[in-house]
């Protein structure tokens, strides 16, 4: 008998710093998300496919879920509250630090989810058994529909089993994509991402999260990618801080950058950097709109 197909939204939620990212990229076998220490890394929704011949999954990694300080977050906000009414299965990624009762209100909207739940328990290689059991028996009381999985996302524990109970549940459908597709985003997209990772990695405090990347031109040609990217800040002290001495620190930062565009593309890549000022960029609608963020 002909298999069906089966196609599904598999949707990751949860609190900033939980590992949500680096467990995307293991479920997608892609560096999709980028990854740093720092909380807020992943602003925008982003969808990474894994196609089969007869399965095609569909995952979302959404911004960590907080309460919003200005328009940027509560755009952020908005991209994490929306995985929640389209998920097929949705992924709620918790650890063994934070408190459970985090972010209480978003929680609540959680339980009310009609799709399966897979509770998954991140970082357990940082605990012990005695630890792991009550937090496991805590969750239960919490999200008593949810199976609740614990993983390491770092160290690829359990990330199988993840993977085989998403393939379990996935509903009969046509493919929402090409069967060749690996994410919905364009290229300038993993570009502007790649540059942002490297700020988050190279600057400290406040800059890297007054920061936006925008590609203003990816030419593709036989050999070489040639692309110009501006760095936009909040402040001129912030574009003097990016800029650095002499220019090393953006020298510095956009050699990394450039490093991991050639090995996501597989091709040599000639990178400009420049950085300009948009005063309070982050509370501005149509900046943020332009930026492609989601503010309704």
């Amino acid at each position: 008998m002909e298999n069906k197909h089966k196609s599904g939204f598999v949707n990751i939620v949860g609190n900033p710093n939980v590992g949500k990212s680096t467990l995307m990229n293991r479920l997608v076998g892609e560096r999709i998300s980028i990854i740093t220490s720092k909380a807020q890394t992943t602003r925008h929704r982003i969808m990474g496919i894994v196609n089969t011949d007869d399965m095609q999954i569909v995952y979302s990694d959404t911004p960590g879920v907080l309460h919003p300080n200005y328009k940027l977050q509560e755009s952020m906000l908005n991209f994490s509250e929306s995985a929640l009414g389209d998920a097929d299965v949705l992924l709620y990624v918790t650890d063994v630090v934070e408190t459970i009762d985090k972010n209480e209100e978003f929680l609540q909207r959680v339980k009310t989810v009609e799709c399966p739940i897979l509770l998954l328990i991140n970082k357990i290689d940082t605990s012990n058994q005695t630890e792991l059991e009550k937090l496991v028996a805590h969750w239960k009381e919490i999200l008593p529909k949810a199976e609740i999985i614990p993983i390491s996302a770092l160290s690829n524990f359990n990330i199988d089993y993840v993977k085989q109970r998403v393939e379990t549940l996935m509903p009969e459908s046509p493919p929402y994509f090409e069967k060749d597709a690996l994410t919905d985003k364009p290229a300038r997209f993993f570009v502007t991402e790649i540059i942002r990772e490297k700020i988050l990695l190279y600057y400290q405090k406040e800059i890297p999260y007054a920061v936006e990347v925008v590609v203003e031109l990816f030419k593709e040609e036989e050999e070489m990618i040639h692309i110009k990217a501006l760095i936009i800040v909040e402040r001129d002290s912030q574009k003097g801080i990016i800029i650095g001495h002499k220019g090393q620190a953006l020298k510095k930062v956009g050699a990394m950058a450039r490093k991991d565009i050639e090995r996501f593309f597989d091709k040599k890549v000639f990178l400009e950097m420049f950085v300009k000022v948009e005063k309070d960029w982050r509370n501005r609608d149509n900046i943020l709109k332009n930026f492609g963020y989601q503010l309704d």
